[in-house]
């Protein structure tokens, strides 16, 4: 199989340095070039259930300046095989992933939890980018974007919560919402960290984050919420106003 590779790689390098498609001054013959290009390297894959990810990233490889006609050509050619296209180009240009979720999510090819999925799972080191680029396209999804995130690397939570609260600080609540019932048992962190990044937002943050927990974890929110600089008073009464009863607060 890796003979394979190296023989296509040698035979497509001899073709492409013959006609690169830098070469070309008009759009349509670049693309034109590089659908043509594709479709050869689809069928001369062995095994079919990874040819066109195999393809999309021997392009990639060799043209990274592409991406936008590549991925286009890949998306037009296989609109149901969105899985391979991503991956194809995350494992060519790990550097690429913030285009590559952008172009990945303008295409319309599927939602945008999968596209943040499929990012975060081949490319968790850029999970900063992957989030910031899928919130600035799909500003009405953040809550969602940022909850498959989390579950998918919890480790990069705080980062990545954080983050998003900072960019999107009209969003705070409902980000800070989706945080605590992604990971419950981080509630103590999530509320001691935004009430850091927002300490005029405390009592806020203490109702709703009671609310998120259905009371059950009033008293640590509150204990957690005097810790970090909230009077006791304002505390306690912020609970109630999230829904937590007496038997909440007193952690019964």
């Amino acid at each position: 199989m890796k003979y394979l590779v190296v023989l296509l790689c040698i035979t497509f390098s001899i073709n492409l340095s013959a006609k690169n498609p830098a070469n070309f001054s008009v759009p349509l013959q670049q693309e034109q070039f590089i659908a043509d290009l594709f479709e050869q390297l689809v069928k001369r894959q062995v095994n079919s259930s990874v040819a066109i990810e195999r393809s999309v990233s021997t392009l990639l490889k060799n043209y990274p300046e592409k991406i936008d006609i590549v991925l286009k050509v890949a998306i037009n050619s296989y609109p149901d095989e969105y899985k391979q296209i991503m991956c194809g180009a995350l494992r060519a240009e790990p550097a690429l992933t913030s285009d590559v979720v952008e172009i990945m999510l303008n295409a319309n090819v599927t939602d945008s939890s999968q596209v943040v999925s499929i990012a975060m799972t081949e490319e968790p080191a850029y999970a900063k980018e992957i989030v910031s680029t899928a919130a600035l396209q799909k500003p009405n999804e953040i809550e969602n974007i940022v909850r498959v995130a989390i579950l998918i690397e919890p480790v990069i939570a705080k980062k990545v919560v954080d983050d998003t609260m900072l960019s999107y600080p009209e969003k705070l609540l409902d980000i800070l919402t989706v945080a605590i019932k992604a990971l419950p048992n981080q509630v103590s962190s999530i509320v001691s960290n935004t009430i850091k990044l927002f300490p005029n937002n405390a009592e806020e943050v203490v109702s709703t984050a009671v609310s998120s927990t259905n009371g059950k974890r009033a008293r640590e929110i509150i204990e957690t919420a005097i810790h970090s600089g909230v009077s006791e008073e304002q505390a306690t009464a912020a609970a109630i106003a999230g829904g937590a009863s007496s038997a909440d607060i007193a952690g019964l």
